[in-house]
């Protein structure tokens, strides 16, 4: 048995719709993605050592970089 087609477009589909976003749906990664840069950048509260120094040499060229 065959499903049926649907040959109309759906009314949420149609051409007038607003496809704005809050101001929050932009803000909140934002804010989330340079949290945790500044995390991983900031060499000065960092407790724990790495194993590979290049790790260490590319988040201080990251962080000269971003002006720190």
């Amino acid at each position: 048995m065959a499903a049926p087609t649907h040959s109309r477009p759906h009314p949420h589909l149609s051409r007038d719709t607003d496809a704005r976003l809050p101001w929050w749906a932009v803000a909140l990664p934002l804010i989330a993605f340079v949290a945790l840069l500044l995390m991983i950048v900031n060499p000065a509260q960092a407790h724990a050592a790495t194993s590979d120094p290049a790790v260490g040499r590319i988040l201080e060229q990251i962080h000269r970089t971003l002006g720190g």
